[in-house]
């Protein structure tokens, strides 16, 4: 072999290993959507688990089981909790400047302490990139927080722009609380009835020592939402016979006063009491099972009954827990959307 041919052989070869070197180097530095279907798995689809928020840290696990149920259901998706309460967000945002405060609470999480409101939540997912956004309430009953928190999603949602390519949402839907919404598409007696068997573990404990079981929920003032509460009361009698259940609110009708004439007329002796509430926090520690003369324990007790207290939350409770699961497994269904 020539001279000339032997160093054009050696000025290719080396051009070749160049352009393989040059070649590997572009491929380490292609985007990753770019590379295959399997690093392609971006997603722009997020939950948000909607509230009211409690400023009890003990009461947490109500909300945080929820959020890790939905998690075991949805590993890939991202999830966020946000809190409907101003007040309540207050609370933690002037915990989360107080350096004392997370060492001697080191349980509760960074997200509750910088916890966002539902509109704040969903506008920082959709900065983040995320364009198709499912709000799951933990409201238990359709009353005023749930309401308001359908109104603000449904602004969200309306927004329209003038090209198509820069609308802010794909999909910005909100689910349904506990007992369920208006509406034929899901009938609320089966929401209702979903619960009642959800919770059966409450009644096993009410036969076993003996008593009626009482629960506590929320209500309102200003919102006729009493009729749920009762509905799901027949419910449970239906479904469990061999414990009587009945339920008062805190505010609102009904009341407590019309539950101890209830149990005046059974001539019930021993009471199991619990929150009819996702969280256990003050309302259950300070109106229901608080040592003030106003409490419900301290009213039943004077009346002569026999009170055991249940402090637990309902969102404690995998069951009740998974309701919601399965309200967002269906809000999902509706919109077209799979989580995943």
């Amino acid at each position: 072999m020539g001279k000339g041919i032997k160093n054009d052989v050696k000025k290719r070869t080396r051009q070749v290993s160049r352009l393989s070197i040059l070649a590997l180097l572009c491929l380490f530095l292609l985007p990753a959507s770019l590379w295959g279907q399997e690093h392609n798995k971006k997603t722009t689809q997020a939950v948000v688990i909607a509230a009211f928020g409690t400023t009890v840290p003990e009461a947490l696990p109500g909300i945080l089981n929820i959020r890790d149920r939905i998690a075991q259901r949805y590993p890939h998706t991202e999830i966020r909790i946000a809190f409907t309460s101003n007040m309540i967000r207050g609370i933690w945002h002037k915990r989360q400047r107080d350096p004392d405060y997370s060492k001697t609470h080191p349980a509760v999480p960074q997200d509750i302490l910088s916890v966002q409101g539902p509109l704040a939540t969903i506008a920082t997912l959709q900065d983040e990139g995320f364009t198709t956004i499912l709000v799951q309430p933990t409201h238990v009953a359709l009353g005023e927080e749930y309401l308001d928190l359908v109104a603000c999603v449904q602004g969200l949602s309306s927004i329209r722009t003038i090209k198509e390519k820069n609308q802010p949402f794909k999909k910005l839907v909100v689910g349904r609380p506990a007992l369920g919404a208006m509406g034929d598409s899901h009938p609320y007696p089966q929401d209702i009835e979903l619960v009642a068997k959800a919770l059966r573990a409450d009644t096993t404990q009410a036969t076993t020592i003996g008593s009626t079981l009482v629960y506590m929920g929320h209500g309102n003032d200003y919102f006729p939402s009493g009729g749920s509460y009762l509905q799901f009361a027949d419910t449970m009698n239906h479904i469990y016979p061999e414990v009587k259940t009945h339920i008062g609110t805190v505010e609102g009708f009904p009341s407590l006063e019309l539950v101890m004439e209830q149990l005046r007329k059974d001539k019930v002796q021993k009471v199991l009491l619990k929150p009819f509430l996702t969280v256990a926090g003050d309302h259950a520690q300070n109106d229901m099972a608080g040592p003030e003369a106003d409490s419900w324990k301290s009213l039943l007790t004077k009346e002569g009954f026999e009170v055991s207290i249940v402090m637990q939350g309902l969102g404690e409770m995998d069951s009740f827990a998974d309701v919601f699961v399965h309200h967002l497994d269906e809000l999902a269904h509706d919109h077209g959307v799979q989580l995943e």
